[in-house]
């Protein structure tokens, strides 16, 4: 028998998902109602607020979100906006402004006063500049660009990834941003879905799938219970929390103290 045909009588044994990779696109999912946004919204996730208002109500630039990200937003950053941050102003960094809307819908969110950059690799995003917020055309996979901008926002509290969604360039930016974020802030990393993609860099069985790497950082975070050391230190030593829900990663930022326990009579 040649190689060609025990190839395939292999193959023909296997679950095609590991022969074939089964394509997946963000379109399979858009909402066909029944109802509106809105309603589907308020009734899967029994919420609503100032963002699925602002969300809805959107005039101007396209948005495009999930449905379920809206209650996870509100969250996670309302705690972020002006009437929570006495003086201060927020400095809020996203990654990929795409038609702009995002940008918006940040703006009204966390007020006037939020210093709101995006990042972009399309030149046509610079039409954006100064609309909801700055717009610098750059790479999130070039760590100089990211520092530049970082340093121009002078620092940085929030960053959500809506970028390329491409594992390498998912990884570079929250190399190089993590340790610029500041105490108490977070980096938000969504559409995660697309770590399961091969035409992202992910896969469900590839080392480089996103939620892999997530989960190394679980494993450093309790790497006082274990004697394999740690193997992200340049976040895990500033990381004391990571949320994980459907394609998005919470990374908190913080001090991280050892474990004490205590018992009381």
């Amino acid at each position: 028998m040649n190689f060609r045909k025990l190839k395939g009588k292999i193959a023909a044994r296997l679950p095609q998902r590991l022969v074939k990779p089964v394509w997946r696109s963000a379109d399979e999912y858009a909402f066909k109602g029944p109802g509106s946004v809105r309603e589907d919204i308020e009734r899967k996730y029994g919420w609503s607020g100032d963002l699925l208002d602002i969300f809805v109500s959107n005039p101007d630039n396209i948005v495009h979100k999930w449905h379920h990200y809206l209650p996870l937003y509100d969250r996670y950053l309302s705690r972020f906006r002006a009437e929570n941050r006495g003086d201060t102003p927020l400095r809020f960094l996203e990654i990929g402004v795409s038609k702009g809307g995002s940008l918006q819908i940040w703006r009204r969110y966390f007020g006037p006063d939020a210093i709101i950059f995006g990042i972009d690799i399309n030149e046509d995003c610079r039409r954006f500049d100064g609309q909801a917020g700055q717009v610098r055309i750059g790479s999130q996979d070039d760590p100089k660009f990211l520092a530049d901008v970082v340093a121009e926002m002078g620092g940085v509290d929030v960053v959500l990834d809506d970028g390329s969604h491409v594992m390498k360039h998912i990884r570079t930016s929250l190399d190089c941003l993590f340790p610029h974020v500041s105490e108490g802030g977070l980096y938000m990393i969504e559409d995660l879905h697309t770590a399961y993609w091969k035409m992202h860099g992910g896969g469900y069985w590839t080392p480089q799938n996103f939620f892999r790497f997530v989960g190394e950082l679980m494993d450093d975070m309790h790497h006082w219970y274990h004697d394999e050391g740690m193997q992200h230190p340049q976040i895990s030593n500033a990381c004391p929390g990571i949320h994980i829900h459907d394609s998005i990663v919470v990374l908190e930022k913080a001090a991280v103290h050892a474990p004490a326990s205590s018992r009381i009579a």
